[in-house]
Formats: C-alpha cells, structure tokens, sequence
C-alpha cells in the first residue's frame, strides 16, 4: 500500500467522523452570522448618516480578518481532533496492529494520514474561504487584496497544527492530544497579541514574548501573514502606527518573509521526522 492509498483511507475516514458533521454546522453558523453582520454594516446608519466607501472598506477588511480568525478556528479544532485518533485512536483499538502486520513501514502510514489530513484541512479553509469572500463581496464590495495567498496560509497554518496534533498522537490519548494541540494554538495567539503590546509601549522584553512564541510554534506568524493578505492595504494609513504597534489582533503590519516561509517548513518537517521516529519506536 503506497502513501496516496493511506491519505484516501484517511480522508473517507475523516468524512465519516461526527467531527466533520460538527465542523460543517460551525462553519454555516458563521458564515450565516457573518452575512448578517456585513449586510447590516452597509444598512445601518452611523450618526446619522451612511459609511462612505473607504470607510466601509477598511471597516470591511478588519471584520474580513476577524471572521477569518473564525474559520482558522474551526479549521484547528478539527484538524486537531482528527489528527489525534488517527494514531492513537488505532493503536488503543488494535486497528493498526492488523495493518502493521503486514509488509508495510510504519512511515509509510504516517505520511499517508498526515497528507489525507493536510488536504482535508486545506480543502476546509478553500470553500469556506471562498464562500466568507463571496459573502462580503456581494454585501459590501469589498474583495481581499491577496486571497490565495491569504487562503495558502491558512492552509499551511492548519498544517502545522495538525503535525503537531500527529506527534502527541503517538505519545498520549487521541483526545488529550487534540486538547494539548489547541490549546498551544491560542496560547501561541494570545502571545503574539501581548507581544504586539510590547512592541507598542516599546518594551522590548514583552515584544520578545510574541517572536519567540511564533518561533516555537509558526501558527500564530502564519496567521498575521494571512491577515495581511486579506485585509486592505489603505487600513495601516487609515490607522497609522499606534493600533498596528499596540497588539490590534486584526490588523497586520506583518507579510510573509522568506526567512519565515523557510523556517516553517523545516519546523514542519522536523515535528513530522519526529512523529514518525516515535511511531516506529512504539509498541502497538
């Protein structure tokens, strides 16, 4: 069995997951909020009067990276979740023992259900991405300044959460790996938002907190380089330096760096070399 039969094996499984079910319904709860939110910013009356067109871009752009943040959300719980029984899940069930009785390198599986994963969580953050730009698009006009490179971000945001999810797969209980998982993905958040702060009050030492976090876990950098993709270019002159410096949570100072780009990608690599140097080593 090759790598691309494991990652079909990994994506009808996840599909016939009750968290696939519960991710859906999330999903459509948000979209739907987020299309009543947007329709009633161009409605609604502010002081009497309406937004003009560059306000409602810019105010557009920031609730665009906010409902975003929404999806990338859902995408890592998911993600995260289903990451977590893969593994664990099987060996505690004997599914794998019966599997790793045949000719097969542990490795092999590994790779096979980390790529049906990768592409069942882009797959995610594609449609529904599509579908919340369509959304602010036909209420407001306004359409994302970089979409597939915010949307590719997102992606490998999703990604990296779920390597992560892989690796405690092989070393603890499927769910307390999708709990340990989440939680350093809005622990690494919360950090680059205190970070933002720091930099802001121009204390280097808090402002260190956000960087180092975003190192150990590229979640979070990966995150700001997609919210400065989506959002629009004329919000940092709209806003100037304070609200950028002061830790906004979505608003973006931040693109994509090469250096980072690479980094992650080891980092990636790395977590996943991991992961199957444990599983190998593991008794079923």
């Amino acid at each position: 069995m090759t790598v691309l039969t494991f990652a079909a094996l990994t994506l009808r499984e996840a599909s016939r997951r009750k968290v696939l079910r519960a991710l859906a319904v999330l999903t459509v709860l948000l979209l739907g909020l987020s299309a009543w939110g947007f329709h009633t910013l161009v409605t609604k009356e502010f002081d009497g009067a309406q937004l003009t067109s560059g306000e409602l871009r810019l105010i557009a752009s920031q609730l665009l990276n906010l409902v975003m943040f929404g999806l990338s959300l859902i995408a890592a719980l998911g993600t995260a979740f289903l990451a977590g029984p893969t593994l664990s899940g099987e060996m505690e069930s004997g599914v794998a023992l019966s599997i790793m009785a045949r000719p097969i390198r542990r490795s092999t599986v590994l790779a096979g259900k980390w790529l049906g994963l990768v592409a069942f969580g882009g797959g995610f953050v594609a449609l529904a991405g599509v579908a919340q730009f369509v959304i602010v698009y036909v209420t407001t006009g306004y359409w994302p300044t970089s979409p597939v490179t915010g949307l590719a971000l997102l992606a490998f945001q999703t990604a990296v959460l779920l390597t992560l999810g892989l690796l405690f797969s092989t070393l603890i209980s499927p769910m307390a790996s999708g709990v340990v998982a989440v939680g350093l993905f809005g622990a690494t958040w919360i950090a680059g938002v205190v970070g933002g702060v720091g930099r802001g009050l121009g204390n280097d030492s808090v402002a260190a907190v956000g960087t180092v976090s975003q190192v150990i876990l590229p979640t979070d950098g990966l995150w700001r380089a997609a919210m400065y993709a989506f959002q629009d270019s004329t919000a940092l002159l709209q806003f100037g330096g304070p609200a950028v410096r002061g830790g906004f949570p979505f608003l973006s100072d931040t693109p994509l760096t090469a250096a980072y780009l690479a980094w992650t990608v080891a980092w990636t690599l790395l977590v996943l070399g991991l992961a199957a140097l444990v599983f190998r080593r593991r008794d079923l």
